[in-house]
């Protein structure tokens, strides 16, 4: 996708941990950080959008393919400071607070960062805003999750969950009242080059690659994964897609599998380390089967993935090497 006349302007809300130093100003290449931000950027700046980071980072941008505004989005005073006089054409909301245990900033950042924006652009000649939603806000709701299931925020014992579906439900409330362009694209469990060790998937990567034996869960959850690549393209078919305007969008490969067999594969590609499973006790908030289809993302968006799961961890696997 382009945009060809290059005058469309959009606004990239990023979460603080991360600076523009993760992009090289030539080739755009991305060198690590958050896969999904950076990934973005990268997507948005070769489409030929006129791009602006919004963050809370105080590291300024040494890169010029795009404007840095420092902003903390969960301060209603500072935002429209300083976003006075400033119009955009596109809003992608990919702000996020790594540390979910705590709940008062992780409502904070997720939630009221996400209606400070929302009340902010309500007024302007938005043609779209792209909230970046989580399969997290299902809860423990039977699987498939799927978008037309009713969720009740009390069932949740997530806090970033609990966040994201009052951001959700907030953005769909002002979109039934007053026509505001937003959908929530819910991704399920985007992997990839460049994440932190703290995922499963990157987790077990380098602790193979480094020959160590580590622990794991029983690893019988399901879940349901999804290649950096494709979310990105999931991201850059919303923005000009005006029949996705007040939807939930689930955003996954539609292909199910145990988080033991995906360590498993791992291990037997790169043929070194060893898991040890049942050693990590299960999270008391986390679902036992997380998994969805993309049948409404094909139908709104034209959207299916197109790298599987053999060949999205081969392509990791390779980062890290």
């Amino acid at each position: 996708m382009n945009f060809k006349n290059g005058n469309y302007k959009v606004v990239a809300v990023i979460p603080a941990k991360g600076s523009s130093e993760r992009i090289k100003s030539k080739n755009l290449r991305l060198i690590d950080g958050e896969p999904l931000v950076f990934r973005a950027l990268r997507r948005c700046i070769e489409s030929n959008l006129n791009v602006t980071i919004l963050s809370s980072s105080k590291k300024k941008n040494k890169v010029k393919l795009y404007k840095q505004i420092i902003c903390d989005i969960s301060i209603r005073k500072n935002l429209t400071k300083k976003l006075k006089n400033k119009n955009f054409d596109y809003v992608v909301n990919l702000a996020g607070y790594v540390d979910h245990s705590k709940k008062i900033k992780t409502l904070k950042t997720h939630y009221n960062g996400c209606k400070n924006l929302a009340d902010y652009f309500k007024n302007q000649k938005l043609k779209k805003f792209i909230q970046i939603g989580s399969s997290v806000e299902y809860g423990k709701i039977k699987a498939p999750q799927i978008e037309s299931k009713k969720i009740k925020e009390s069932s949740l014992k997530s806090y970033y969950g609990l966040a994201k579906l009052k951001s959700t439900k907030y953005l769909l409330g002002l979109n039934k009242k007053n026509a505001f362009p937003c959908t929530i694209l819910r991704f399920f469990l985007v992997y990839g080059p460049g994440q932190s060790e703290n995922r499963i998937i990157p987790f077990v990567i380098k602790n193979c690659l480094r020959k160590k034996t580590f622990n794991s869960s029983s690893g019988k959850q399901v879940r349901d994964f999804l290649y950096i690549d494709d979310a990105i393209e999931a991201i850059m078919k919303c923005l000009k897609n005006k029949e996705s305007n007040g939807q939930i969008i689930n955003v996954c490969s539609s292909s199910p599998v145990k988080i033991k067999f995906v360590i498993n594969k791992i291990w037997k590609i790169i043929k070194k380390g060893k898991p040890v499973f049942g050693k990590i006790r299960l999270r008391p908030d986390e679902p036992t089967k997380l998994f969805s289809n993309y049948f409404k993302a094909n139908k709104i968006l034209n959207w299916k993935p197109t790298i599987n799961l053999n060949q999205g961890i081969k392509k990791t696997i390779k980062y890290y090497e």
